[in-house]
């Protein structure tokens, strides 16, 4: 059983620390023989990171929801073709507008996974299908894994940011996040009831090494000249694009799913596995595939936007909670009643019915009508 706490609009707690990390790094950057050492941390805690996510990836809950194969490729298509789609747009509609560097970071950020736990914890809250948002998610990023530094390095170039994806990128991104991902997991059935056990004690480490890559990435742009580049201006335009974008791909996800007819609980995950881009797996690819004069303007939109998905989904995860029938009543085809209704309903199947059956037949007939009114929730006539 997935337990959650209500939503709440304050800021998470991560947030804060985000915070105080960037203003800690603006005041006292790590400078000269630092450098190395809050880098190489840095590393060894992203490894860490990556190690525990494989340990805490459940195959069993996987294989529960893996059978809905349809409702995960909408995921996939929300996150790594709506999502990359729209980024590109924004950004040949606002380039020479906003901040260059500003504007990869937005499109960087479209080529993102979806977040696990939020999206799952999301999921509960609104009464959705618990297990196929864990398959869905996790199989986000296990694909974002491999998927996303490939995308970075066609729709960078397609943007004209000149950014390849380089032999080293890859090594780093195989080395430091994929190989100790992939060691947790097969870790997991010795050390995996330890780690579900001591979950809280572990979050320290989750967030702690999200804060350090973001203070060496804000070090080194702090250095480099970050807020004489970066103005109050161009946050708010930043602000206001992942607004409408995730307000877009909500939308669509909404309407495709009631297009294509999912049931409740799968539009669910649809609407909160497909809208989300995972901060934990975004900050650390971005020290692998940007120079590191670059990753703290870079990874700056995916902070604003992780925290404005936070805001949205607990109001919609909220809603869907107080709304528990707000899926479309279900219609049937009336069952014939009367005699000559009967009679033609079975000259279209080619039968005959006997006169002498024909009032046991009326009768069972009106027997299921009721009870399928009572299935189908709709008042019997």
């Amino acid at each position: 059983m997935v337990r959650v706490s209500k939503p709440s609009f304050l800021p998470d707690f991560l947030l804060l620390c985000l915070i105080a990390t960037v203003a800690c790094a603006s005041l006292f950057p790590a400078r000269g023989v630092a450098v190395p050492w809050v880098e190489a941390t840095a590393d060894m805690a992203i490894a860490l990171l990556f190690f525990l996510h494989g340990a805490k990836l459940s195959r069993a809950a996987i294989l529960q929801g893996a059978g809905n194969w349809r409702l995960h490729l909408y995921v996939l298509a929300s996150t790594y073709i709506l999502f990359p789609a729209i980024g590109l747009a924004m950004v040949a509609l606002f380039r020479g507008v906003a901040d260059g560097l500003l504007l990869t970071g937005l499109l960087y950020l479209t080529l993102l996974p979806s977040t696990v736990q939020s999206s799952i914890a999301f999921t509960a809250i609104a009464g959705g299908n618990v297990a196929a948002a864990v398959c869905s998610a996790s199989l986000s990023n296990l694909v974002g894994l491999l998927l996303t530094p490939l995308l970075v390095g066609l729709f960078m170039a397609l943007d004209g940011g000149g950014e390849t994806l380089s032999w080293r990128s890859v090594q780093v991104i195989a080395l430091q996040l994929l190989v100790p991902f992939l060691a947790g997991h097969m870790l997991r059935p010795w050390i995996g009831s330890f780690i579900d056990r001591h979950k809280r004690v572990l979050m320290p480490i989750d967030r702690g090494a999200i804060l350090l890559v973001v203070y060496s990435a804000f070090s080194a742009a702090v250095v480099g000249g970050i807020w004489s580049q970066v103005g109050i201006p161009d946050l708010l335009l930043l602000l206001l694009l992942s607004i409408v974008m995730l307000l877009i791909v909500m939308g669509a996800n909404l309407g495709l799913a009631r297009l294509v007819g999912l049931p409740r609980a799968d539009r669910i995950v649809l609407l909160f596995c497909g809208s989300k881009k995972s901060l934990v797996a975004g900050v650390p690819m971005a020290g692998a595939l940007f120079p590191a004069a670059q990753v703290g303007v870079i990874i700056l939109p995916l902070m604003i936007f992780h925290q404005i998905q936070l805001f949205l989904c607990a109001a919609l995860a909220g809603w869907f909670a107080r709304h528990p029938d707000d899926a479309p009543t279900m219609q049937r085809p009336p069952l014939p009643r009367s005699v000559p209704e009967i009679e033609s309903a079975a000259d279209k199947c080619g039968l005959t019915i006997p006169q002498a059956c024909m009032a046991g037949v009326t009768a069972n007939l009106a027997l299921l009508d009721r009870h399928a009114d009572t299935l189908f929730a709709t008042d019997p006539s």
